[in-house]
């Protein structure tokens, strides 16, 4: 196997990833709701709750299922779905609209409403649109500022990470989160994501890597190392790596090297897996291009191709994996 890794965005990928976006992000249903009912009045459908994320079967995947569209908008603006994508933005990121999310949220019952995940994927999204020249970042970004702030009261009072491989992740969450920090230069949230990372995670060595469980889909240990990455000097991290995984030229931990079966795409957990395959690549891709050239570094873009290669033709299919996946396999084919 080649030691580059040669699976990159091309057009044809970026127009297929936009069309299943476009084909879920006003999706209303099926529809998993995080949403606490105090009363009868509660009751009310995902449109009304969620003027503009509504739709891809949950709040967290329609939000990243936008910062894909954004993504390669961007990256690929030639696109036969560019016009569409810019409709859509258009009519979703409105002040109106955006008011409605923060309101939302003022609700004492959602307090926890999407914590990590959905808060890190939020602000990945704000990075994004900041990128781009038009004015859906700026209507935007009263629900980003919202979210900012909740990671501002909650991980000060946070002593111990979650260390999953699902949406409780918290080396995720900051990992994303870090992008808005830093391309909105805030440097008081970027200390606060460093130095939560440094309490959580710097004491860590010879990760064990006991994955995957039946549903992950994330490394809980690459996602740390990744997290590190982001929040740590190049000096400091590249010493730190090499005693938090300090046999990445043996393949070891084993695990972390073999890519997840799958054995059915129609169940939403297992397919979680393949979810699993994908962020694995877009670690291993990342903590490649901080490793030096070497066997160490050959080894872990074996991995990310490997990897990528059993999940990325199964982002489309069924409905399970399809709302969401093609983010997932857009963060690798982006990384490094």
């Amino acid at each position: 196997m080649s030691s580059h890794f040669a699976d990159r965005l091309t057009p044809e990928l970026a127009s297929q990833f936009a069309r299943i976006a476009l084909g879920h992000v006003a999706r209303e249903y099926p529809n998993k709701l995080d949403h606490v009912l105090n009363g009868p009045d509660d009751a009310r459908a995902p449109r009304d709750l969620h003027p503009i994320f509504f739709g891809s079967f949950d709040w967290h995947s329609c939000v990243h299922g936008y910062w894909l569209l954004a993504t390669v908008l961007r990256l690929e603006p030639g696109i036969p779905e560019a016009g569409a994508i810019r409709a859509l933005f258009d009519e979703a990121f409105t002040a109106e609209k955006v008011a409605a999310e923060v309101a939302y949220l003022a609700h004492p019952s959602a307090r926890g409403f999407e914590r990590p995940y959905g808060w890190g994927w939020l602000l990945k999204l704000q990075a994004e649109l900041l990128a781009h020249d038009a004015p859906w970042a700026a209507a935007h970004q009263p629900l980003a500022a919202t979210f900012a702030q909740r990671f501002r009261d909650f991980l000060p009072k946070a002593a111990y990470p979650i260390r999953t491989g699902v949406h409780s992740s918290t080396a995720f969450a900051l990992a994303l989160a870090s992008d808005y920090a830093k391309t909105t230069g805030d440097t008081d949230l970027l200390a606060l994501f460093e130095a939560k990372a440094r309490a959580w995670y710097l004491d860590d060595r010879d990760a064990p890597a006991w994955e995957p469980s039946g549903d992950d889909f994330l490394s809980a240990t690459l996602a740390t190392a990744e997290c590190l990455r982001r929040l740590l000097p190049a000096d400091e991290f590249g010493p730190w790596l090499a005693i938090y995984l300090p046999r990445i030229a043996a393949r070891q931990p084993r695990s972390l090297f073999v890519p997840a079966t799958v054995t059915d795409r129609t169940d939403g957990k297992i397919v979680h897996l393949d979810g699993l395959n994908l962020s694995r690549a877009w670690c291993w891709c990342e903590l490649a291009a901080v490793l030096p050239p070497s066997l160490e570094r050959d080894t872990a873009m074996d991995a990310a191709t490997l990897h990528l290669r059993a999940s990325l033709p199964h982002v489309s299919g069924d409905y399970m994996g399809e709302h969401w996946l093609a983010s997932f396999a857009l963060l690798a084919l982006t990384a490094g």
